[in-house]
């Protein structure tokens, strides 16, 4: 089974959906100048959230299901890297490996999720509330205007993405095992978090 480089973080990936990332820990920077060196394109990492600890220094506790990433530019800074990722598959983590030079982990690849044309009112539907919800909430944002995918899975994604949601409620998303699962999570999340924000609550 092949071992990829992974990047714990505090924050979840969702397939489609980019990533920006200023990268400063050691490392990090081996791992990304790793990924440069390679002789394909298309150089992958895995992303997977940090369910307790922090992101520097290791010692933290992680998710099982992760999202790949696809390494689409780097630029460097004074001391730091800022790359963009673009997430692709699904996987489940098999087995952690030693994080000598940085964290790195045997995975299994989950099945792609697949659309059927019943869902497109269940994907409707899902827009409407992610949108009301964006534009109902406390601090603007201009994701409210964000142009989905023509693809209408990875427009599911996007929508689990953009929802205005805790990283624990989109971890629950990123597990899903088809679109409709997914399609009614995100309007149930949604909808359970606009309740919290009436209440006085917060996400």
């Amino acid at each position: 089974m092949a071992v990829s480089p992974m990047f714990p973080l505090g924050s979840v990936l969702f397939p489609f959906v980019p990533i920006p990332l200023r990268v400063f820990e050691p490392r990090y920077l081996t791992l990304v100048g790793r990924l440069l060196d390679e002789d394909e394109p298309g150089f992958e990492f895995g992303v997977v959230l940090i369910e307790r600890g922090s992101e520097a220094g290791g010692g933290d506790q992680r998710a099982a299901v992760g999202t790949m990433a696809r390494l689409v530019s780097a630029a460097a800074g004074a001391d730091d890297l800022l790359i963009v990722g673009v997430g692709t598959r699904r996987f489940s983590v098999e087995r952690w490996v030693d994080d000598d030079p940085y964290p790195r982990a045997e995975l299994a690849m989950l099945p792609e999720l697949e659309w059927s044309e019943a869902l497109a009112p269940l994907l409707a539907e899902a827009e409407a509330i992610v949108r009301r919800s964006i534009a109902r909430a406390a601090e603007p944002s201009s994701d409210a205007d964000i142009e989905l995918s023509d693809d209408p899975v990875a427009a599911a994604w996007q929508l689990a993405a953009l929802a205005p949601l805790g990283e624990y409620d989109r971890y629950t998303l990123l597990r899903a095992t088809s679109v409709g699962g997914l399609l009614r999570q995100v309007i149930d999340l949604t909808l359970d978090a606009e309740e919290l924000w009436a209440a006085g609550g917060g996400v």
